[in-house]
């Protein structure tokens, strides 16, 4: 009976030897007897016990741990985790012989890694356990937890400010970030760890939450909440807290001797305390006087010196009146002259004086050939350039909060002549107002024209932001100074609330408040990667007023709207029956939500000394962006060394990293004194600090040294990263000098009439009426919407008088100047119309 109860443990092992043997043939000799004969002298009674069994343990990021068996005695010995038997590869074997007992022992290890504990993630936990044989059977191991160790970015709970009074008692709660294992809390007072057992006035009760007793004056000081474990340290945002003290009037002094006015007094002092810390100061009066009692007084004639005093006492009083009366006077006038300019007519009209567009040179007769409708001499616009608010309003403000201050009800006369005048005194002459007061002076992000019915097209150069004003646009008999205007953020207040970033340029057109009849497209650069899922996309505007207003929440658009935009990949058009002050701003629905980061690598051109900085650029995906980088390092002396790359920055609250790596320490030095560069994660979400760079400093060992090569990494931590491999010649090598030209800024950014359009007028004439109504064999302008991938705005251009019109207007928004009109042109020639000849136009229509 002995030899069959120890049958079963061997035919098992043979069994489970068998099943583990799919490691390879070079393994079946260990395998195929996985229970030794039993060793001479060892008990073939005694069951295995564990020396050593595997323990709970935590994988901190991607490091494997270690779990470990040893049992005595043991011929075999397994890992089971899961229900699942590990494969013998993957176990490590040590045997050996008990010293204390003489019996064969075994010790057994495995590692398990991150990826096997993630693929039962949420089922169930992770759990290994030993399995050990010997001769008289089987015996099987405590189980051991496998978990992955984490702590959370956010505190749930986090102290606040507080000011409370002296002796009063302070209670601040901290609930630390979830994690595994729990977080362990301490807390910081000005930086110095707060220990409760050498400070009987202070404890921390078991739900983290600082507690001081009494509040002393010592106890002011910014108090914060650290949570750690064994993956990472948290600290919450300090709380500042104040411990103040009301101010307490001292004992009244004895009274004063009678004075020669009848009268003695007494005095106290706010001392006793004194307020401290923005404490009350005492309530009351110092000093107390009172007449004196008749035994007291000795009260004598007025004498010659009396007299004299009052005398000088009221000649006194006399000068300071009259001095007074003359400073209303100085005042009244001053205030009366200032009226009288600001309510100068001149002001109201000066902005509207006819601007200069330059005549068109003969190799470019498409630019500038329309000239101004000539039939009327001026006409008048009526009405306020900013809506009026209900009830009188102030005569003129002279405000540059916003884009416009309310202008009035006046007349504002719109004059047409040829034009005249150069750029700089456009600018000089609406600089003039009020309302132009808050744009940029200079030309460069700026462009203007004179506009009339044939409509038009303003692009402000390098920057991807255009407005295209179509035909009808402009009523006719009327001619409007019509000017695009980029804007730096740091000069525009544009508040943000929660997770909100700015994933545009902020963008003015303008005047506000002329008449439109059609709406025009403002096209503009965004950096975000919308999708549904990720992003509420809203587009912003400033009112008269100065506040910002939301006008359109995208995918909420609602066809009658003043507002509509087309969203693509890395623009956004939008359509407006209103000008004004526009940005388009994003909030973060998930993780997920993400910019796109245009990062630049810039060097100095020449170098003349041994140190040599390599700035890293980290800025919006956006021409306007890219712009004013490159014009900033024109004048820093700066060159690109390597091609750019985008990196997918996402709300997760991350920083951004950088850092620089192998660099030839026989050649450079790097003065970089830390592993890394960071940029807070908010400076890059916000979105309206321009420039974020970091700066590498490396030093030649000798002036001879000419090549450089290095890497340099740009990461955001648990998110998207690049790397870029520099090596180049710094005296040199300019290869990457030409990926960044910018165009000529002396272009015109005006273009007036048909020649700002890529379809011919006629022919968009004749594709507006062949399309307009409505077709029963689908031949009409939502099948061409169709075919230009535009059937999402269907409703849109169903609510426009000529929906056609709609879609050839942002047919030339997006495809503007490189547009193919031979595609447009299949494109309606493949609706079956049965004018074969609507893209062709007589000499006689010409």
């Amino acid at each position: 009976m002995a030899v069959r109860s120890g049958l079963w443990p061997a035919l098992l092992g043979i069994v489970l030897a068998a099943w583990l043997r799919g490691s390879g043939a070079q393994q079946s000799a260990t395998v195929a007897n996985p229970v030794p004969n039993p060793v001479p002298g060892s008990s073939p009674d005694l069951l295995p016990h564990f020396l050593v069994e595997p323990e709970d343990v935590y994988i901190v990021k991607n490091k494997p741990v270690l779990l470990v068996c040893k049992a005595t005695p043991a011929t075999q010995i397994f890992f089971k985790c899961n229900g699942e038997w590990v494969r013998q590869v993957d176990h490590v074997i040590e045997r050996s012989t008990d010293g204390s007992s003489g019996l064969p022992s075994m010790e057994v290890r495995i590692n398990v890694s991150r990826q096997q504990v993630e693929k039962v993630f949420g089922l169930e936990e992770f759990w290994c356990q030993c399995v050990a044989w010997s001769s008289s059977g089987t015996t099987k191991s405590q189980k051991a937890y496998i978990r992955i160790a984490y702590l959370r970015k956010n505190f749930e709970q986090e102290p606040l400010a507080k000011e409370v009074s002296l002796e009063q008692g302070i209670v601040l709660p901290c609930r630390p970030p979830e994690g595994i294992p729990p977080a362990e809390v301490e807390w910081l007072r000005n930086e110095d760890l707060v220990d409760p057992s050498m400070d009987p006035n202070v404890y921390i009760t078991r739900e983290h939450s600082l507690v001081v007793r009494q509040a002393r004056l010592a106890d002011t000081a910014n108090y914060t909440c650290v949570a750690k474990n064994i993956v990472a340290r948290r600290r919450s945002a300090s709380a500042a807290v104040i411990v103040y003290v009301d101010g307490s009037w001292s004992p009244w002094s004895k009274w004063s001797a009678c004075g020669l006015d009848c009268t003695h007094w007494r005095s106290r002092e706010c001392s006793d305390p004194a307020p401290r810390n923005g404490g009350e100061e005492c309530q009351g009066a110092d000093l107390d006087t009172r007449n004196c009692t008749s035994d007291l007084c000795v009260h004598t004639a007025s004498g010659p010196e009396d007299v004299a005093l009052y005398v000088g006492l009221i000649a006194v009083a006399v000068c300071l009146l009259l001095l007074l009366l003359v400073l209303i006077l100085v005042y009244c006038r001053k205030k009366e002259g200032l009226d009288s300019d600001v309510a100068d007519s001149s002001i109201l009209t000066s902005g509207f004086q006819p601007v200069s567009i330059k005549p068109s040179k003969a190799d470019s007769p498409h630019l500038l050939t329309i000239q101004p409708d000539l039939s009327t001499t001026t006409t008048t616009y009526q009405g306020s350039l900013c809506p009026r608010q209900d009830g009188p309003s102030p005569k003129f403000q002279l405000t540059n909060g916003h884009l416009l201050s309310p202008l009035g009800s006046g007349r504002h006369t719109l004059h047409h002549s040829s034009p005249t005048s150069e750029a700089e005194d456009f600018v000089s002459r609406l600089s003039t107002q009020n309302y132009f007061r808050s744009l940029p002076r200079g030309t460069s992000n700026m462009a203007y024209g004179t506009f009339n019915f044939l409509g038009g097209r303003l692009m402000i150069p390098n920057t991807g932001i255009s407005l295209l004003i179509p035909p009808d646009a402009i009523p006719r008999g009327k001619i409007y100074e019509i000017y695009l205007t980029l804007h730096k953020p740091e000069d525009v207040r544009l508040p943000l609330a929660g997770c909100q970033t700015l994933l545009s340029p902020i963008v003015s057109c303008g005047p506000p408040g002329v008449l439109l009849t059609r709406p025009v497209i403002l096209t503009m650069d965004h950096c975000g990667e919308p999708s549904p899922e990720s992003w509420s996309l809203r587009l912003k505007k400033q009112s008269c007023e100065g506040s910002w207003e939301d006008v359109l929440h995208l995918g909420e658009e609602a066809p009658c709207h003043l507002y509509y935009c087309q969203l693509e990949a890395g623009a956004c058009y939008v359509f407006t029956e209103q000008l004004g002050r526009f940005a388009l701003v994003g909030e973060a629905l998930s993780v997920a939500a993400a910019k796109r980061l245009k990062l630049l690598l810039f060097a100095p051109v020449a170098c003349t000394s041994l140190e040599y900085n390599i700035r890293v650029y980290c800025l919006h995906d956006t021409h306007d962006a890219l712009k004013e980088v490159v014009q900033l390092e024109k004048q820093l002396g700066g060159q690109l060394i390597q091609e750019p790359r985008v990196l997918h920055f996402k709300d997760s609250y991350h920083n951004l990293r950088l850092s620089i790596h192998d660099v030839p320490s026989s050649l450079w030095k790097s003065k970089l004194l830390v592993s890394y560069q960071e940029i807070p994660f908010y400076h890059i979400w916000n979105g309206t600090q321009q420039h974020l760079h970091c700066t590498f400093t490396l030093e030649r060992v000798s002036p001879s040294t000419s090549d450089l090569a290095c890497k340099v990494w740009v990461w955001q931590v648990e998110g998207d990263g690049q790397s870029f491999n520099v090596n180049f010649n710094i005296t040199k090598d300019t290869r990457f000098s030409e990926l960044l030209v910018l165009e000529s800024e002396g272009g015109v950014p005006a273009l007036v009439g048909p020649s700002a359009f890529k379809i011919p007028f006629l022919i968009r004439q004749k594709i507006i009426t062949s399309l307009d109504p409505p077709c029963s064999r689908g031949a009409d302008w939502r099948t061409l919407a169709q075919k230009l991938h535009l059937d999402s705005h269907l409703s849109f251009f169903a609510s426009k008088p000529s929906p056609t019109a709609m879609i050839l207007n942002l047919w030339e928004a997006r495809h503007f100047p490189n547009g193919n009109l031979s595609q447009l042109a299949a494109a309606v020639a493949g609706l079956g119309q049965p004018d074969a000849g609507l893209f062709t136009v007589s000499e006689a229509e010409c």
